[in-house]
């Protein structure tokens, strides 16, 4: 079942920014790229580093281990050493909050 989970409101996340949040057991990353807010699993698929300790930029999140960089978008990832994408989550904004659609 699907749920639309209010995560906080867009003043909480400033372009270039990352924000983390849990729900269920599941650790999603936020990250505000020019306006366009993006979530995916927060941890990164080589090395269970927590990626909102790592790099965002306009190519995506670095993972601050072995520097993978992934896709916000499709959590595919850029660079070796990783290999499986991050899982993706869609977002809404709605009256300046943010929702993300949680599995």
């Amino acid at each position: 079942m699907t749920e639309w989970v209010k995560v906080c409101s867009m003043s909480d996340l400033k372009k270039g920014e990352m924000l983390d949040f849990d729900y269920e057991g599941k650790k999603i990353l936020l990250a505000n790229i020019n306006g366009k807010v993006y979530a995916t699993d927060r941890i990164c698929t080589h090395a269970d580093a927590d990626l909102t300790t790592g790099m965002l930029s306009e190519e995506g999140v670095t993972c601050p281990l072995h520097l993978s960089t992934f896709n916000l978008e499709t959590g595919i990832p850029q660079n070796l050493p990783a290999e499986v994408p991050l899982k993706t989550y869609n977002v809404k904004i709605e009256q300046n909050e943010i929702y993300v659609e949680v599995a």
